[in-house]
């Protein structure tokens, strides 16, 4: 036994990499150690972090902690410093064979490379990360916007995409291994193809899986930026029901002002727009966004401009994050909004995507749903909603669930029975 353990901060995509992390140090032979494959996107992310770190070095001695994920690359002094840390890996070495080999130690204590400089996507980019019902294909990873709150490009790097043969590839693999479906994940999707020869779109991507996996039940795209929809993704969506109808957007407010100083690359009327767009060729996608609550410079009318946003978009699925500033992005150089009128002004965005999520499930009720199974009881809709279901169907399958209720959270429903002929 190995005894390593992998404790992971933040997004989905570290999730994933952890699972890549746990492989890398597998092979390379460690044993006895805690990875802490760290966030950087807030202060709160970072001290958690931290605390775990000085946890475990009084749970467990004799272990090695190494620490790596945005965090560790954005400040590996802070890290270093740290009497109970042994080893810091920035994100670009974490997933790189041998990172984790006792012969590795001759490197130094802290191997973190200049992220800017990686213009490559790592090979475990198309490894077909897993969970036990579908499989996730991170097909880019960095980011090359600069919006004011984010600290990730400094994590992440610039933005790269795998090339479109070799996801293509890896589709097929993990649909031979009977994965019922594929997620398309990544730090911005939507700029997948920017970096590659001819700059295809991802929409042309999405094209190309669906014509050349043809057995493939069900594709997903992780979350989008709001700043468009190309026209081969717009097609997809309106001709191919295997595209999951459900789009996650990064709309993070719904002013325009607001917007302007986050230096996002969209305005109100661009996100109201492509809702419409993919909802007028597929009336029954589903959409849910990322709102950040107080961004600095927030008046009253400003936020009332994104809490409204919710309802005229037709939103049913809500992330909502109070703003935290993150030192060294220009957000936190603004005149901050008070912390309780944050706090409060995010409890009312909470509210108001509870109240968006009932009037989806309300919706759903007496439809016949296919739900892909998570868990025993517990699958996902096609447009993302979680469904509990009474009845015994294998993990992995996609199940035809009859919806019956709903808790305010997830709909209720029941196996549907298929009448012998």
């Amino acid at each position: 036994m190995s005894n390593v353990d992998i404790v992971t901060f933040g997004c989905r995509l570290n999730s994933y990499e952890s699972e890549v992390i746990r492989k890398r140090a597998a092979e390379d032979g460690l044993t006895d150690a805690v990875v802490f494959n760290t966030c950087a996107v807030t202060n709160e992310a970072v001290r958690q972090a931290r605390q775990a770190i000085r946890k475990a070095r009084r749970e467990r001695p004799g272990a090695k902690l190494i620490v790596t994920g945005c965090a560790a690359q954005i400040d590996p002094a802070a890290f270093a410093a740290m009497g109970e840390v042994d080893l810091v890996l920035g994100n670009a070495e974490k997933s790189q064979a041998g990172a984790y080999a006792p012969a590795a130690a001759e490197l130094g204590r802290v191997r973190v490379n200049d992220i800017m400089s990686v213009r490559e996507t790592a090979g475990h980019l198309i490894d077909g990360l897993k969970d036990r019902a579908r499989a996730f294909v991170e097909v880019q990873n960095g980011c090359d916007h600069r919006c004011t709150f984010c600290i990730i490009p400094y994590g992440r790097g610039n933005s790269r995409s795998a090339p479109a043969g070799e996801v293509v590839e890896q589709v097929r693999r993990l649909t031979v291994e009977g994965y019922q479906e594929v997620v398309l994940t990544g730090v911005d999707v939507t700029s997948w193809g920017a970096d590659l020869p001819g700059q295809p779109t991802l929409g042309q991507l999405v094209s190309r899986i669906l014509k050349l996996v043809p057995e493939l039940p069900r594709l997903r795209l992780s979350s989008i930026d709001a700043a468009d929809i190309d026209a081969d993704l717009l097609r997809c969506f309106a001709e191919e029901p295997r595209l999951m109808p459900y789009l996650h957007l990064s709309l993070q407010a719904g002013d325009d002002m607001i917007l302007k100083r986050m230096k996002r690359r969209h305005l109100r009327a661009d996100a109201l727009k492509l809702v419409a767009e993919v909802r007028a060729v597929r009336p029954d996608v589903a959409f849910g966004a990322d709102l950040i609550a107080g961004f600095p410079t927030e008046t009253d009318e400003m936020f009332d401009n994104s809490l409204r946003l919710v309802e005229e978009a037709g939103l049913s699925f809500l992330h909502v994050f109070p703003f935290s500033p993150r030192p060294g992005t220009p957000a936190a150089r603004m005149p901050q909004v008070k912390r309780d009128v944050v706090k409060a002004r995010a409890a009312r965005l909470r509210a108001a995507g509870e109240a968006a999520l009932r009037r989806h499930l309300e919706a759903q009720m007496g439809r016949t749903l296919a739900g892909l199974v998570e868990k025993p009881g517990l699958a996902r809709a096609e447009d993302f909603t979680e469904i509990v279901f009474t009845g015994d169907a294998t993990v992995g399958a996609v199940t035809e669930l009859v919806v019956t209720g709903h808790d305010g959270k997830r709909a209720i429903a029941r196996l549907r029975q298929r009448v012998a002929a």
